[in-house]
């Protein structure tokens, strides 16, 4: 049984191609879908890792994996690749604009939009559900990558640990 924080199939399909395979040295690796899930709710959650639900398998399992493929730029390189991925489809606006800016509304603008939002027009049905699937998975991966680098960050201010 899935939590709301697991993976659809739609996610797991674009994600699956990407991760790491084994070398062949090493026993036989844990699913990358139980171990990714299992850190994403780790995430969503702020559960220790002790605390994981049985069903994503080991705690030190799901942690070893998450610590390597932190270390090893994985995170980035899947949240990279999906974002290609749907900038290549025309999915991503990169237009951002910062400003410092304080600008006061007027009081009159203080009321809710009256009428529904315009629907979508143009693209048929199954697009815009790639579209939804892939952003929702590049929102998942940025997720994890804020973490990893919230870590690293935490981690570079410390003392070391053998002192």
């Amino acid at each position: 049984m899935g939590c709301r924080s697991d993976l659809t199939d739609a996610q797991w399909e674009r994600l699956a191609p990407l991760l790491p395979v084994s070398n062949g040295r090493c026993g036989r690796w844990r699913d990358h879908r139980q171990v990714v899930n299992g850190v994403l709710y780790r995430i969503r959650t702020g559960v220790q890792w002790r605390d994981l639900p049985e069903r994503y398998g080991p705690w030190k399992t799901v942690h070893e994996r998450h610590r390597r493929w932190s270390a090893d730029g994985t995170w980035e390189m899947l949240l990279r690749r999906i974002q290609a991925e749907a900038d290549a489809a025309g999915e991503i606006d990169w237009d951002v604009s910062v400003d410092s800016t304080s600008v006061r509304a007027h009081h009159h603008a203080a009321g809710a939009r009256q009428a529904p939002p315009p629907a979508f027009k143009g693209g048929s049905a199954q697009a815009v559900k790639v579209a939804r699937v892939r952003a929702e998975l590049i929102d998942r991966l940025a997720e994890v990558v804020r973490e990893v680098r919230r870590s690293a960050a935490r981690g570079a201010g410390s003392l070391p640990r053998s002192i």
